[in-house]
């Protein structure tokens, strides 16, 4: 089973919203952390497999 960007952002918003109910306060910190990799990856500096 290979792991596409696809299949990769529901196990990344789910992974970030339990994290966000574990840590309330992170909730900026990881919001910003997976926006810039969606932005790099759209932007094609990083390859998303």
């Amino acid at each position: 089973m290979s792991i596409s960007f696809a299949s990769l952002s529901p196990l990344a918003a789910l992974l970030f919203g339990i994290l966000i109910l574990i840590f309330p306060k992170a909730l900026n910190y990881l919001i910003a952390f997976y926006l810039i990799i969606v932005g790099l990856i759209g932007l094609g500096v990083v390859q998303g497999y």
